[in-house]
């Protein structure tokens, strides 16, 4: 898997950032947001309509340790990305799984598969 590198530290706590990676050789858009100190990197995909979540361009708004489409209104837990209230309840956003590497970054490794 040819992808970008992710650094937890240039994270800040519950500030969501909108980015563009380089996976499996593709740009893919996708949301990066650090919780309780746990990274987690979503696919910049809302489930409803299948849209950015971004309400300027690389900005997502965060209320309340959620995601927030500006679409919309879909509200996301930035824990675990399900769909908390709006149009597309009881979905969730797309995330990768990471792999850390031996200097700290995260790697990504595919799409985490549910259940």
């Amino acid at each position: 898997v040819n992808c970008s590198l992710i650094a937890p530290e240039a994270l800040v706590e519950r500030q969501p950032i909108s980015i563009k990676l380089l996976i499996d050789n593709e740009e893919v858009a996708v949301i990066a947001v650090k919780t309780e100190g746990a990274v987690h990197v979503y696919r910049n995909q809302c489930p409803h309509q299948g849209r950015l979540l971004d309400f300027a361009p690389g900005r997502v708004l965060a209320k309340d340790d959620a995601l927030v489409c500006a679409a919309h209104g879909a509200v996301f837990a930035m824990a675990d990305g399900r769909c908390l209230q709006g149009p597309c309840r009881g979905e969730s956003l797309a995330e990768y799984a990471l792999e850390p590497q031996a200097d700290g970054r995260l790697s990504i490794a595919g799409l985490k598969t549910s259940g």
